[in-house]
């Protein structure tokens, strides 16, 4: 990470510390379930992904011929669909009659051809909203045993014209969740700063840990050292399981975080030897008891 890179992460830090999300209008959500374990952060092959996170487990199954929602594009969209199902109350969204006027409010500027903006998001929003998840909880220990399947949109549609993003439709385009979807992320929701979510969007991990963090620091108690291997489990996609691929994911991970840490330095952390130690710490923003 370079001087510049540093400088602006630290200039939006201040920023975020100078005023709460709330009275800024920048309070988001994102949803639990992708918080405790995540999406892929790169394109892979297949149409099962899975994550662990201790006795939870998330599998994400895509349509054959869509394939799995992958980066940061995914993430930026179900945040914003959080919020909004959050914000509105209800399950079905609406984007808005122009595809720039929707990437604005992701906060990215449309453009086209073969390394424009427009193109990947349409291709991750169909990824994502055409994949279900599957999450299971297993404690020997205590003898439980859960799980529920779920898909994340009933229907969607896009009006849009990719070649004419500032052209408005006949019709708002629009996302309806499903119930189980929709119940599920309005259900004590990840309250994120979207400042701080545009800040770190360039690394799907970074926005991964952030969210991790403040929803960890929400009900952590006592010191808990987290291994890297079960972090790998839940942060690793792409990392083979062995020495070499633990090691990489290790020096990668606390690359990203010390990038978290500048945007949210009240995260009292240490690297051990054996895993991540956690204490105590004020979150990014407080779980909101009534939302």
């Amino acid at each position: 990470m370079n001087f510049r890179s540093v400088a602006k992460l630290v200039d939006e830090a201040l920023l975020i510390e100078a005023q709460a999300a709330k009275e800024a209008g920048m309070l988001g959500y994102m949803a639990r379930v992708l918080v405790q374990a995540t999406m892929p952060h790169k394109k892979i092959e297949g149409d099962v992904f899975k994550r662990k996170n201790g006795a939870f487990s998330l599998a994400m199954v895509a349509h054959p011929e869509v394939g799995l929602p992958y980066g940061t594009y995914p993430r930026v969209l179900l945040a914003w669909m959080t919020t909004e199902a959050v914000k509105t109350k209800n399950h079905i969204l609406v984007l808005g009659p122009t595809l720039s006027g929707f990437m604005n409010f992701l906060g990215l500027i449309p453009t086209g051809g073969r390394w424009g903006t427009i193109h990947p998001l349409r291709d991750r929003m169909k990824r994502l909203l055409t994949c279900s998840i599957s999450c299971v909880y297993e404690d020997d220990t205590r003898g439980i045993s859960a799980g529920f399947r779920m898909s994340i949109a009933k229907e969607y549609l896009l009006w849009w014209d990719p070649q004419r993003p500032e052209q408005a439709a006949l019709w708002n385009s629009t996302i309806t969740l499903s119930k189980d979807f929709y119940d599920e992320i309005i259900d004590r929701p990840v309250p994120i700063d979207m400042r701080a979510f545009q800040t770190l969007k360039r690394s799907p991990m970074a926005l991964d840990i952030y969210c991790w963090l403040t929803y960890r620091m929400s009900y952590l108690k006592q010191k808990t050292e987290i291994p890297w291997a079960a972090l790998q489990a839940q942060f690793g996609a792409g990392y083979p399981e062995t020495v070499q691929g633990l090691r990489s994911f290790k020096w990668n991970f606390l690359k990203h975080l010390r990038a978290v840490q500048v945007i949210y330095p009240e995260a009292k952390l240490s690297e051990e030897e054996t895993g991540l130690l956690l204490k105590p710490s004020k979150p990014h923003i407080p779980l909101l008891p009534n939302i």
